[in-house]
């Protein structure tokens, strides 16, 4: 009974072994999007309630979760900013939000902005900030306490109706589009932001009761040629997408654009151009048009929350995934996990590995550039041993951003003047190099990406597990190597990106030993 009991555990430890090779084998692509949301309203992500309204707190918490998610190998944040038309930066039309300070139109004390704080903090990990914002949300409460006296819904109660107890702009009136606009353009205008975001919600989801929404009056005073008001409210989304589109290129053309819509566009039942699936459609419930949105060009990204696992009955996430490629249109597709869901007692999420099939499933589609999840919370606080996974194996190499051609294809010029100086010790590798000129299209470096590669190494830049440093400051000059082991020989390069991360040739080698036949060998696509 010992021997058979030893095979059995023998037999055991192999069946491991041989998953977990069978797992690592998939390489870790050098680019993709690796997303995390950070939601701010009702401080679900950050900042949680146990900082109160302390600044210290607040900044170092939030620090915490951004070297957390480093560690994990993401490379984007969407960082929510402006959760009930109130606001988590200064610089702008808006009041400061409840959720940041506890009271609304309250700023924080001693004066911070939360937004170029997270801006700076993210470059310096060269992580990409993108400025998330709910469009039409007002409000999430009815509570007179929640709202200040000179928040918009008081100035400008002839914009809102009342749906499911929150106050909610009404997307119908030609103010209230121009105001939104106006209002993001602030961000655009005054922060050093990445991108800008919008999630699912438009118009809103439907209540309990499946209460219309209380907008016919507005209908029949802003008809525009519409007979249909269904079709009248999914155009009122179209202008307000179309129109900040053309006002973020027109301003700052390199902020990526994106929206995550519902990850049903819509059913194949009701649409003969629909997904075979059986669930809430955005196209006809939220009167979300996102493929229109794509198709025309309006926005750079397309990151539908397909929070649905594989074979799901209703909305399977294989399904939705082949269906959104064929309707990208030579665009971005990033999917969006629900990572909040690992731990549900239901069919699909009680498979704790859920996630990580969804990862290693997309990598092998052909149109999809990377995933982003919904929430930070769920990640930092490893839901399912998700982080771990992440950390440990799927996005143990680093990854750049996707670059998006149709914005720029031209790379910046090398760095040059590579130094590297040992410690004393020879525990520490100290490098320093020079900004490149400006490329054809004037740009310089917007930051840069360290290499390094042990002696007899082939020295590739597509092997992004050799990539130990990226940062997104152009004046960040120098890096210090602490990991080594002082027996070892090391060969170094510096590449520069500019701001759409194109990358540019590699500087100079330098190593901790004389050059030999690898100062100008390399290999790159």
């Amino acid at each position: 009974m010992r021997f058979k009991h030893v095979l059995h555990l023998l037999g055991v430890f192999f069946l491991i072994a041989l998953t977990a090779q069978l797992l690592c084998a998939q390489p870790s692509p050098k680019r993709e999007v690796r997303g995390v949301w950070i939601a701010t309203v009702g401080n679900i992500d950050w900042p949680t309630l146990a900082t109160g309204t302390n600044v210290e707190k607040q900044k170092q918490e939030l620090i915490h979760i951004l070297d957390e998610h480093k560690k994990s190998g993401m490379n984007t944040i969407l960082f929510q900013i402006r959760p009930s038309a109130d606001a988590f930066y200064g610089r702008g039309r808006e009041g400061w939000s409840r959720y940041l300070t506890g009271k609304q139109g309250k700023a924080p004390d001693p004066f911070y902005d939360p937004l170029d704080f997270i801006i700076d903090e993210c470059h310096k990990r060269g992580m990409e900030l993108h400025a998330w914002i709910n469009p039409y949300r007002a409000s999430t409460t009815l509570n007179p306490n929640h709202f200040s006296e000179d928040h918009i819904t008081k100035k400008k109660p002839e914009w809102f109706f009342t749906y499911a107890g929150k106050k909610l702009f009404n997307p119908g009136i030609p103010e209230v589009r121009e105001y939104i606009i106006g209002v993001i353009m602030d961000v655009v205008n005054n922060y050093d932001i990445d991108g800008i975001h919008f999630d699912d919600y438009f118009y809103p989801y439907p209540d309990s009761r499946n209460t219309p929404i209380p907008d016919r009056i507005t209908f029949g005073q802003y008809a525009n040629n519409f007979s249909n008001i269904d079709d009248w409210r999914r155009n009122n989304v179209d202008i307000l997408i179309r129109d900040l589109g053309i006002a973020i290129k027109a301003k700052k053309p390199y902020i990526k654009y994106g929206v995550s819509p519902f990850g049903i566009w819509d059913n194949k039942d009701a649409n003969k151009d629909g997904s075979n699936t059986h669930g809430l459609s955005g196209y006809r419930t939220l009167f979300a048009d996102g493929v229109k949105w794509i198709k025309e060009g309006w926005i750079d990204y397309i990151n539908p929350q397909i929070y649905f696992p594989f074979q799901n009955r209703a909305a399977a996430y294989e399904i939705l995934v082949a269906w959104w490629q064929n309707h990208t249109y030579g665009r971005h597709f990033y999917i969006g996990h629900g990572a909040y869901r690992v731990n549900e007692k239901k069919p699909g999420w009680t498979d704790r590995s859920q996630i990580p099939r969804q990862i290693r499933y997309l990598r092998e589609q052909p149109n999809v550039q990377g995933s982003i999840f919904f929430s930070s919370k769920s990640l930092t606080d490893n839901l399912a041993g998700l982080q771990d996974s992440l950390q440990r194996n799927l996005y143990h190499a680093s990854s750049l951003p996707p670059t998006m051609p149709w914005i720029d294809s031209i790379p910046p010029h090398a760095p040059f003047g590579l130094q590297l100086k040992p410690s004393d010790n020879k525990r520490m590798n100290n490098l320093v190099w020079q900004k490149p000129d400006r490329a054809a299209d004037g740009e310089s470096a917007y930051g840069y990406v360290v290499y390094r590669f042990k002696e007899g190494e082939k020295l590739d830049l597509n092997n992004s597990s050799k990539i130990i440093h990226i940062t997104y400051h152009e004046d960040d000059l120098q890096y210090t190597d602490i990991d080594i082991n002082p027996k070892e020989q090391y060969y170094y390069f510096v590449t520069a990106l500019d701001r759409m991360k194109n990358e540019s040739e590699p500087s100079n080698i330098r190593s901790t030993e004389k050059l030999s036949k690898y100062s100008s060998v390399y290999t790159m696509k």
